[in-house]
């Protein structure tokens, strides 16, 4: 069983979701699985969960998971004596989905701007030509291709993405604004203190509204109402990653047998290698 467990769904065959609990001790290999679900209601994976026994559920001191609310509901209905972690990939990837945002937000802007232009020549029967930027790229081109400079810190951009990050930030300095708030929320993991952590959490709460990053609000309206989770990933410091590497050993065992035909079958054959 483990005291450490993972919960995540993934999916086998045709979009259909399945929900796996597995066992973080046993490293992705033999004693790994615990308990597959069909499907990702709260009442079907507790329904399974609960056929094991009681004392061996109250032995989990720990149960990671994304914040789906089905999936809390689960873990505390089934392992009671345990502390649920909030994955902290789904909470930065909360952050970097509202900086992205903005970002495909201003492209959009850019390209009716474009093609406003295109229009406004053909009307007055001359030749369109584009803002080229000293990099060579246009403010669409720009846009687009500073997606991964986004998703890194500015100490690993390589030199030709300094200088499209200075083009971008100076062009667009609401982006600018929105990046430096994600690095600071990315940041917050860096420490190892929870009274720390869940200072610098509330603090970058206030900050989004004082700021009026209106952008940002849902995101930290959810560290807000998630923040005990949140902060409960700092004594121990584990992840979900484990539940995303057995996903992937899944997809690719699926992959190797060109997709899914007997699900019941496959099933049988994941708990004879991972059970």
């Amino acid at each position: 069983m483990g005291r450490h467990l993972s919960i995540d769904e993934v999916s086998l065959s045709q979009g259909e979701l399945y929900t796996f609990i597995t066992n973080k001790n046993g490293k992705g290999k033999k004693g790994s699985l615990v308990a597959s679900v069909k499907g990702t209601l709260s009442k079907d994976i507790v329904n399974t969960l609960h056929k094991i026994s009681i004392d061996k559920r109250t032995q989990v001191e720990e149960v990671t998971l994304d914040m789906a609310k089905n999936m809390e509901a689960a873990a505390i209905a089934s392992f009671p004596n345990a502390k649920l972690v909030t994955d902290r990939f789904h909470v930065v990837q909360l952050a970097m989905e509202a900086l992205q945002h903005i970002r495909i937000h201003l492209r959009w802007e850019e390209l009716d701007k474009e093609n406003s232009a295109i229009e406004e020549a053909k009307r007055n029967g001359i030749k369109y030509t584009p803002e080229e930027l000293p990099n060579g790229d246009t403010p669409k081109q720009l846009l687009a291709r500073c997606r991964y400079i986004l998703a890194k810190k500015a100490a690993d951009w390589t030199d030709s993405q300094k200088q499209r990050a200075a083009l971008l930030f100076s062009k667009y300095p609401l982006l600018k604004t929105a990046y430096e708030h994600t690095i600071q929320f990315r940041s917050i993991y860096e420490y190892k203190a929870i009274s720390t952590a869940k200072a610098l959490f509330e603090q970058w709460i206030n900050d989004t509204h004082k700021n009026e990053l209106k952008t940002f609000y849902t995101v930290a309206n959810t560290v807000k109402n998630n923040l005990d989770n949140i902060l409960n990933f700092f004594p121990n410091r584990n992840t979900n990653a484990n539940a995303e590497s057995f996903n992937s050993k899944i997809k690719l065992f699926r992959a190797n047998l060109r997709g899914v035909l007997d699900t019941k079958f496959f099933l049988f054959r994941l708990h004879k290698l991972f059970a």
